[in-house]
């Protein structure tokens, strides 16, 4: 067994079938980047992944452990929605930050609420809100951000809020990392800063899934690449199949465009 299995997904919003039987399966420490035209239902998948949407129809298994299945009840799939959002960290185009807290702030704040339902919180406070904080800041000395911690989302690039913003998914420890075209709101020259982010990331073994735009790196760091087009998985394959031979003919065409 995968330790990703992903099932005949499919996500309607009214008549309208956004996602059609959609199946993959992901080993752990392996990188997916899911390609295609913008509205072809890449960002709806992640969302269906993290529980942001509740799809239509399907199953979810990661490590073994089934959370989400289309033939159980709405409770069923409901109960204890949060954990089952905690096995993935999300990394979205707009980075996302409260604009009123630090770099640190951020990446610390989900972690410290979590922490207020510990029974020993309030005697251990102390400790272990210098735990979270002494985590955050080596979170952030790994994006290069050990000298901005301080300052506040306004006074950082749009590649710095970004690296912040993955910090902050990394400090929940989320056994898959997804990211939604994380470089998309970035301008060109702070692109690589995070595309190296997530390079290193990948290099370390963390289990991503990448939406992205970006094909060098889908070509580089994807031991999987999934074509998706009209709501449904097209191709999938290593990188060096879809990118040097893809098969189907719609594939061909989008590639034609962008390389």
């Amino acid at each position: 067994m995968a330790f990703l299995e992903v099932e005949h997904i499919e996500k309607n919003f009214g008549n309208t079938k956004v996602l059609k039987d959609v199946s993959f399966a992901l080993e752990e420490g392996n990188t997916l980047a899911i390609i295609g035209s913008s509205g072809s239902g890449k960002t709806t998948l992640l969302r269906c992944l993290n529980f942001l949407e509740t799809p239509t129809k399907g199953k979810i298994t990661v490590g073994g452990d089934v959370l989400f299945n289309s033939d159980w009840s709405e409770a069923e799939n409901n109960k204890d929605l949060r954990s089952k959002r905690l096995h993935f960290g999300m990394v979205f185009q707009s980075f996302n930050l409260f604009p009123q807290y630090t770099a640190l702030e951020n990446v610390t704040l989900s972690k410290k609420l979590l922490a207020k339902e510990d029974p020993d919180f309030k005697k251990n406070k102390k400790e272990i809100y210098a735990k979270i904080e002494e985590q955050g800041k080596k979170l952030l000395a790994q994006m290069g951000l050990a000298e901005r911690m301080n300052h506040y989302p306004h006074q950082l690039s749009g590649g710095q809020q970004q690296r912040v913003a993955i910090a902050r998914a990394l400090a929940m420890e989320p056994a898959i990392m997804l990211f939604d075209e994380p470089t998309s709101a970035l301008d060109p020259e702070l692109v690589g800063e995070v595309l190296n982010v997530m390079k290193e990331l990948a290099r370390e073994g963390m289990t991503m899934v990448v939406v992205t735009h970006e094909m060098g790196f889908a070509r580089e760091m994807a031991d999987q690449v999934i074509f998706m087009d009209e709501g449904q998985i097209v191709e999938t394959g290593t990188a060096e199949e879809i990118f040097a031979n893809p098969k189907q003919e719609r594939t061909k065409a989008f590639l034609s465009k962008i390389l």
